[in-house]
């Protein structure tokens, strides 16, 4: 942690509360770029109040020598680990919720009627559509391992630090994860099948 952090933090645990606002103007541009890469547009900005009020009130748990910035990423990461497990459960999903427009693009893929070049742009757009439909149907916890590990880049032990999970549950939560994804795209492909 560096120095203005671990003072900032002592001053705050001793009752300034205003001091917080040194940390919340420091690190909010931070919190928000993680929180864009993994929330709709309209939950970011709510969102990141709930992280640095989480952050606010366990400031007593962080270790003097930790990283705050880093220690702040993992609440940040596990807000939306929270907002996705919750919208999971409240939602149901059938096959048949797929739009027009996507089994229009399903079909076109396979009759392989359109050229490559021209449809480069439309078809990476389609794809990243039909990857955040599949994504939606996963689990919380799949869902932000799959978007850590394969789509941020971040190492198995990275992820897994950002988690609070042990290596071997992202690695194994990773390879289940990419299986369940599969799973949902390979039915799509038959239902799209069966309506041709």
């Amino acid at each position: 942690m560096t120095q203005f952090d671990a003072e900032i933090v002592r001053r705050v645990i001793n009752g300034d509360s205003d001091a917080f606002e040194h940390l919340l103007t420091k690190y909010s541009d931070h919190v928000l770029k993680i929180l864009k890469k993994h929330l709709p547009y309209q939950q970011v900005e709510e969102t990141a109040q709930v992280v640095f009020i989480k952050a606010y009130r366990s400031l007593p748990t962080l270790k003097s020598r930790g990283n705050f910035k880093h220690w702040l990423s993992s609440i940040a990461v596990k807000t939306c680990y929270d907002f996705w497990r919750k919208q999971y459960r409240n939602r149901e999903f059938t096959m048949s919720s797929l739009t027009e427009k996507h089994r229009d693009w399903v079909e076109t893929i396979m009759s392989d009627q359109s050229s490559r070049l021209e449809h480069e742009k439309t078809l990476q757009k389609e794809t990243r559509e039909l990857l955040d439909w599949a994504l939606d149907r996963l689990s919380a916890r799949d869902k932000m391992v799959l978007e850590l590990v394969y789509l941020e880049g971040f190492s198995i032990k990275e992820a897994a630090e950002l988690l609070g999970w042990s290596v071997a549950n992202v690695k194994i939560r990773s390879f289940r994860s990419r299986k369940k994804l599969h799973q949902l795209l390979a039915e799509l492909s038959e239902s799209e099948e069966n309506i041709i």
